[in-house]
Formats: structure tokens, C-alpha cells, sequence
């Protein structure tokens, strides 16, 4: 049996180069669109919350930027908590309203299908985090073909 004979990681030490930046630091020109889409359930893994953080860097950057939440992706935008709705039962439980919240305040717009909130998921409006806007099933369509015809950047986030 091979023995390992390096020492083991320290706390504070660094195991690769996180200053390096290969590409340039894009920003968006005047005007420029960017959409995120999420069909793609709360906690079901790592998309969700990952492609949210990368909606806010695009805002961060200057673009125009929307969320979608269609079909199981209206489950990244409704209230949770417990015992009661906003306590957090398990450290990280509210990411997902807190960086909708958090992205919202920066100025990004967040829609969600009403026909997956109600017929799919059995939720009503209300039960949307704050600024969150309820759109028709047939806007979900319309609002990535207006992106696209805008020339915007568009991260679909998909799960199965």
C-alpha cells in the first residue's frame, strides 16, 4: 500500500491560483440585454442557485437583466420557511429567496409563469417573493423571443 507522505492541507492555505483571470472583464455596452431562464426545481441540485448568481453578475456588469421562472423553475421564486414562512430551518434553506431578493433590489426583473404557479405547483401570487411579476403562459415565449430579437445573452438552466 502506498503511503502518503505530504502533509495535510492546512486551513488557510491556497491549492490553485484564484487571482489568475485568463479573459477579459466583459462589460455590456449601453442597452445590452441578458436573460436567465430556470426550468429547474428549488434544491434539486446546485443549476438553480448557481445560474442565479450568474444573473446577478450580469447585472453587476451592466446588462439588462431578467429572470424567468417557468414550469418546476417557480419553485426557485416562492416564499419558504419553517416553522413559519422566512425562518430558516437549515443554514442555506433561504438562498434561493435571498438571492432573488438580493437581485431584485440591484435592479433585475423577475417573472414567473402563472400557469406552473397554480396548475403545476398550486400556488397563488401571493405566494411569489416580493417584486416578483406573475406573467401569462403565453409571455414565457414572447419574453425569450424579445431577447433574442435584442441580441441578449441567454443562459437556459435546465434540470431533469
Amino acid at each position: 500500500m502506498p503511503k502518503v507522505t505530504r502533509p495535510r492541507n492546512e486551513k488557510g492555505e491556497f491549492l490553485v491560483d484564484y487571482e489568475e483571470k485568463v479573459f477579459e472583464d466583459v462589460k455590456a455596452e449601453p442597452g445590452e440585454k441578458a436573460l436567465v431562464t430556470f426550468h429547474t426545481v428549488a434544491f434539486e441540485g446546485s443549476i438553480g442557485f448557481v445560474n442565479l448568481l450568474q444573473a446577478t453578475r450580469l447585472k453587476r456588469k451592466g446588462y439588462d437583466t431578467s429572470v424567468l421562472l417557468y414550469g418546476p423553475g417557480v419553485t426557485l421564486g416562492v416564499r419558504r420557511g419553517f416553522p413559519t414562512l422566512g425562518d430558516e430551518a437549515f443554514p442555506g434553506h433561504q438562498n434561493f429567496n435571498k438571492q432573488i431578493a438580493k437581485f431584485i433590489e440591484e435592479g433585475g426583473k423577475v417573472y414567473a409563469c402563472r400557469f406552473a404557479l397554480q396548475a403545476l405547483y398550486g400556488h397563488g401570487e401571493g405566494a411569489l417573493i416580493e417584486g416578483i411579476k406573475p406573467i401569462n403562459p403565453l409571455d414565457v415565449l414572447d419574453l425569450v423571443l424579445l431577447h433574442k430579437k435584442a441580441g441578449a445573452v441567454v443562459i437556459d438552466t435546465w434540470t431533469l
